[in-house]
């Protein structure tokens, strides 16, 4: 009896040192993990602080004129709206093309593409991304623009008679030229996020519905693509911020704002966007008129973070649906 209270006596100390051990290395992670949130939201902290100190003067000085229609930031006219305007509507054309090719690319790679080919039609559509924003802006200018001015545009026009929105001269670059160049830039963002959320759609959902005697069609309007709503919401919102947030290839490809144009009336006239007038006039940031440029740093943020929260609040409606 001596011997098996001392084993019992034995197991218990050990079985306590195993729990203070353990519970050691938990203080230790979870003090670590403090000390980078900490860390994290001290940089945040930092940057946004510097970005409003350096933006308060921007505002001031524009005043509610900063929400005008003109802009000119060598001769002081500080109207952000056309910049606004075409950081939207750049980025809605963007999407416009970008979505249902990236979709439908996902459906195919999943669906339609043989195994054994799968890797080699992924990979090849990430090396979009890879590709630096400047030699898309350079692409564009060199092969797009060529084929827009002697082909698409005289054709659209004849076509549209001259309507809304093919009406005006082409201008060479200008927000057609962008938003397709942009769309192409963010397309493996849809592609592989939309792809990854497809894969995981258990096997059993399809196998039952094709027994039932859904077409494939079927299969995906009616089972696939609402399982996958969610995930795809995820994808166009990581989409959309990259879009917003573009700058070399879009101050390269939209020509400008210019005074007959102030925002984008039509398909095919020159604009900017926030984050590339940013990029043009960052040379002239010294200056009571460079702390504008900060000013329009913070509004597009704000519209960035108006676009992300949407897109968390569309994920977790949709995300309650099936619960």
């Amino acid at each position: 009896m001596s011997s098996i209270r001392s084993t019992e006596t034995a197991s218990v100390e050990v079985a306590s040192q195993g729990r203070k051990s353990l519970a050691g290395n938990d203080r230790i992670y979870r003090g670590v993990l403090v000390v980078v949130v900490a860390l994290v939201l001290a940089v945040v902290a930092i940057f946004l602080f510097d970005l409003l100190k350096q933006a308060v003067p921007g505002f001031r000085l524009a005043g509610w004129g900063i929400f005008g229609t003109r802009w000119s930031f060598a001769s002081g006219q500080y109207g952000a709206l056309p910049l606004i305007t075409g950081t939207l509507v750049t980025t809605m054309l963007a999407l416009l093309f970008a979505v249902p090719i990236g979709i439908g690319t996902a459906l195919a790679l999943v669906y339609l593409v043989p195994q054994r080919l799968r890797l080699l039609a992924s990979s090849i559509v990430e090396l979009l991304a890879v590709v630096p924003s400047i030699v898309y802006g350079i692409w564009g200018v060199l092969t797009m623009e060529a084929w827009l001015s002697s082909k698409a545009f005289p054709n659209l026009q004849n076509w549209f008679h001259g309507a809304w929105p093919f009406n005006g001269q082409w201008a060479g670059q200008g927000i057609a030229l962008g938003s397709i160049v942009l769309a192409i830039m963010i397309l493996p963002i849809v592609t592989a996020v939309s792809r990854d959320v497809i894969a995981s759609v258990p096997r059993e959902l399809t196998e039952g519905a094709l027994s039932l005697g859904a077409t494939r069609s079927q299969v995906i309007r009616k089972v696939i693509l609402p399982t996958c709503r969610s995930g795809i919401v995820g994808a166009v919102t990581l989409a959309t911020g990259r879009a917003l947030g573009e700058t070399i290839a879009l101050a390269t490809l939209l020509g400008g704002v210019t005074y007959h144009s102030p925002w984008p009336d039509r398909l095919f006239a020159t604009g900017s966007t926030l984050a590339a007038e940013i990029a043009i006039d960052v040379g002239q940031l010294s200056g009571p008129s460079g702390n504008v440029l900060f000013a329009l740093a913070i509004i597009l943020m704000f519209i960035v973070g108006g676009v992300t929260y949407a897109g968390r609040v569309i994920v977790r409606n949709a995300q309650r649906k099936f619960q």
